[in-house]
């Protein structure tokens, strides 16, 4: 049986995602999304899931870290997961009698329309993860609810009072399957990578996209984090369609290595295909 760690406590979203790749695994949670590459790296589990873009609020900063500065990790696989939060409460809790909301801040910013409108008088609490908001919710020593996933509510003693109450309907999550190596090609493919340069010369990044570009390799992200050793230099991430074993990649990997400092192959795995 495949072991499979995930960004826990279970019930939250990086379990479905989980859930949703492999049902049959023996899914572990771990605290954090270094305990998660760790995990995978030294052995302890397969592969781990970790959530890794969310299309309201971009990229999961921490698993970007992850991927550039751990060795041993690669990028796998892809899940895209819809979203939809629910409002959990303890049996017998009256909607209108509910003084406090719990939640991860990202779930309580994605629904602060609807708690504007229909609890203006609730106050707002970060919990460390919209599965550990229902244990918040359930230790309040006055009427509270908690956002959290569907799959919460499975789990616990609580009852639904809300649900898809999430102000953007186009709120999706892409999870990142890491292993140790990446995936062989399946011709549906994505490759990531960061890379540096040495110095900040004008055109250094024009040339380096340049390479992508005269051999029609469609970029589909593109963005860049601090390189963590002097204010302004910066590492920059790319996902490229097409895998690292395609020739037209292949070339333009090996023309970005000649002129960058550092260049690193995150992974080449399948692209998301719902259904």
């Amino acid at each position: 049986m495949r072991r499979i760690a995930f960004l826990g406590p279970v019930g939250t979203y990086t379990e479905e995602a989980a859930l949703q790749y492999d049902s049959s695994a023996d899914l572990q949670p771990f605290p954090t999304i270094g305990a998660v590459g760790l995990a995978v790296s030294s052995g302890v589990t397969d592969q781990g899931v970790v959530p890794i873009e969310n299309s309201l609020e971009g990229s999961v900063t921490f698993t970007l870290d992850l991927l550039i500065r751990q060795s041993g990790l690669s990028i796998y696989n892809e899940i895209v997961l819809p979203i939809e939060h629910y409002l959990l409460a303890r049996p017998g809790t009256r909607a209108p009698d509910v003084e406090v909301i719990y939640s991860h801040p990202q779930a309580l910013a994605q629904c602060r329309e609807f708690l504007e409108r229909c609890f203006p008088q609730a106050t707002q609490e970060a919990s460390l993860s919209t599965a550990a908001a229902v244990t918040d919710m359930q230790e309040s020593p006055v009427p509270a609810a908690a956002i959290s996933p569907k799959r919460a509510a499975d789990l616990h003693d609580v009852v639904i009072i809300g649900q898809n109450i999430q102000d953007n309907p186009n709120n999706v999550t892409r999870f990142a399957v890491l292993d140790k190596v990446d995936h062989p090609m399946t011709g549906n493919d994505k490759t990531s990578i960061c890379f540096s340069f040495k110095e900040d010369a004008p055109g250094s990044l024009y040339g380096a996209l340049g390479e992508f570009a005269q051999r029609h390799i469609n970029l589909a992200k593109i963005e860049s984090r601090p390189n963590k050793e002097a204010l302004g230099q910066y590492i920059f991430l790319i996902d490229c369609i097409g895998h690292r074993e395609d020739s037209r990649v292949k070339e333009a990997l090996a023309a970005l290595a000649g002129t960058s400092n550092m260049l690193k192959v995150l992974g080449s795995y399948p692209r998301w295909q719902a259904g």
